[in-house]
């Protein structure tokens, strides 16, 4: 990339340091990520990413493939221990915590890959997507993914590897609605999927948020789709945040992949 391209992207703003105290979270803000440091083994691949998610809102991450952005996603949700900084959710510094705490504490991943447990019907994946979920909060969850999916309610019975892509996808966002999530993380929605299943997919994602004011932070490389429902996205280079950039500024771009 050119150097003149480097400095086209909006720095994305300081947050508070990873020494800093979890009370300094923003006011409106559910997640705020500080210094993060992450990796596998001896490889480093997250190195002093910040980055925000205000209630009801939907930000993307987007990047060339090996930027780090699943391994960010990743560590945020707990599946990786982070090497440091901070990650302050609900006001709560919980770096280092395991998932199944996260999940108790309205927090969701759907992975972009092995989403759904093929050799499990619909309807028993659905239930440990609510394995953690009060029993008495169950029955107006299932209601409520059989509204947004009627091919899931019209298909319980089956294996869920008998479903195509799309429907795997949309059962696996069923999965993550049935532990009654406040935040949810998604690892590129429309991989593999047709075109207007991907419209379906985003189009849900919009409707969680007006609906239920569910907050979202989300990976994805189809910009079109991404554009029609972030409020706002980051741009990670080589293991850290390069910029921040809003919608309008995106669409103004003549290339999306400028900010690449």
């Amino acid at each position: 990339m050119a150097a003149s391209d480097e400095t086209a992207v909006t720095p994305a703003a300081t947050a508070t340091g990873a020494d800093g105290p979890a009370s300094a979270l923003v006011e409106g803000t559910l997640l705020q990520v500080t210094g993060l440091q992450a990796g596998y083994g001896s490889k480093q691949v997250v190195f002093d990413v910040s980055l925000n998610v205000g209630a009801g809102e939907i930000v993307g991450i987007v990047g060339h493939n090996g930027a780090g952005k699943t391994t960010t996603l990743n560590t945020i949700f707990g599946i990786l221990r982070p090497r440091g900084g901070q990650v302050v959710y609900r006001g709560e510094n919980i770096a280092g915590r395991t998932c199944h705490k996260n999940v108790l504490a309205g927090m969701t991943l759907v992975p972009s890959e092995q989403f759904v447990f093929t050799d499990l019907s619909v309807a028993e994946n659905l239930q440990l997507g609510a394995l953690w979920t009060p029993p008495s909060k169950r029955p107006e969850l299932l209601e409520s993914v059989y509204q947004i999916f009627p091919v899931i309610k019209d298909n319980l019975k089956m294996r869920a590897g008998q479903f195509s892509g799309g429907q795997q996808r949309m059962l696996s966002i069923g999965m993550a609605l049935m532990a009654d999530p406040k935040f949810m993380l998604f690892d590129e929605p429309s991989l593999g999927l047709a075109p207007a299943v991907t419209i379906r997919v985003f189009d849900t994602l919009r409707q969680l948020v007006n609906e239920r004011g569910i907050s979202v932070l989300i990976l994805e490389q189809n910009m079109p789709q991404l554009l029609r429902v972030v409020d706002r996205v980051y741009v990670m280079r080589s293991g850290r945040i390069a910029g921040e950039e809003t919608v309008d500024q995106l669409r103004a771009r003549e290339h999306y992949w400028d900010i690449f």
